[in-house]
């Protein structure tokens, strides 16, 4: 049976503000039947700490730390936690709710897609399994997070190295089409990512990143060889081809294309009402 195609868009290193309204962009196009399904993979310049739709950003980063460390700044337009956008790969998976391979509900949704992940852990010869939350306590704290910080715990289906989450993702739900992105770490500066947030006391900041070594772990730490940036993202792009049973054709922007990612990019994701709405 011959493979669906869908589009690979290697955009590179990209603002902030420019990789949030390209994702945006995409799942508009896809949704107007102009754009198939794609896969994006993307890198950030400069690093950024980009925060979930939901977060409250004057409650819960450092803004003068974000500052101090020269950081990007930025608001998905996705669920979840705060994450440090600086040593990983960047993917993004644009798809419509009504594709025959998708099912309806998010979790399983989330697992269909993440499977393109998990192949890509494979073929780095890692040792990846999803995380599925067992004990009652465990399903509890993901409807309630202790922490601001995306990589603290894993949930239903994320990406897991010997017990530690190598992989966070979020999804939402637009016009018909699902968007799900996520950060694959490849190294992580834990102290940079624990100055970002603010916390109610020195104790609890030093208690809280004492407890997140155990949870969370960046790609080369655990691999005796170093997996640079271009490695990664020639294993994932076949994780994802045997993972979704496809094939990628690569696909450049239009200039038109272009210039509308940046008009958006400047009017919505670089406005603080944006960004620092909650």
């Amino acid at each position: 049976m011959e493979k669906e195609v869908w589009r690979f868009i290697d955009s590179g290193m990209g603002s902030p503000s420019y990789n949030m309204a390209l994702d945006e962009a995409l799942l508009e196009w896809n949704s107007e039947g102009k754009m198939p399904p794609v896969i994006r993979f993307y890198g950030w310049n400069p690093a950024t700490l980009s925060i979930g739709y939901f977060q409250k950003a004057e409650k819960e980063i450092d803004m003068d730390a974000v500052e101090r460390h020269g950081l990007g700044f930025v608001r998905r337009p996705t669920g979840g936690r705060g994450v440090l956008h600086e040593h990983e790969l960047t993917y993004s998976v644009i798809v419509s709710e009504e594709h025959p391979e998708m099912p309806k509900t998010v979790t399983e949704a989330y697992r269909v897609i993440s499977e393109g992940v998990l192949k890509g852990f494979h073929h780095l010869g890692m040792e990846a399994y999803f995380s599925v939350p067992r004990s009652e306590e465990e399903k509890a704290s993901l409807k309630n997070p202790r922490s601001s910080v995306c990589f603290d715990a894993p949930s239903w289906y994320e990406l897991v190295v010997e017990g530690r989450k190598v992989a966070g993702s979020a999804q939402t739900r637009q016009k018909g089409v699902i968007l799900q992105h996520g950060a694959i770490l490849l190294d992580l500066d834990e102290d940079k990512l624990f100055s970002l947030f603010k916390y109610s006391n020195d104790r609890v900041k030093e208690r809280m990143q004492r407890a997140f070594k155990n949870k969370a772990v960046a790609i080369n730490n655990l691999t005796a060889e170093k997996v640079s940036y271009d490695q990664a993202k020639a294993a994932f792009k076949k994780g994802f081809e045997e993972g979704l049973n496809i094939e990628l054709e690569p696909y450049e922007l239009t200039n038109e294309e272009r210039e509308y990612v940046e008009k958006l990019a400047r009017e919505r994701y670089e406005s603080d009402e944006w960004n620092f709405r909650r």
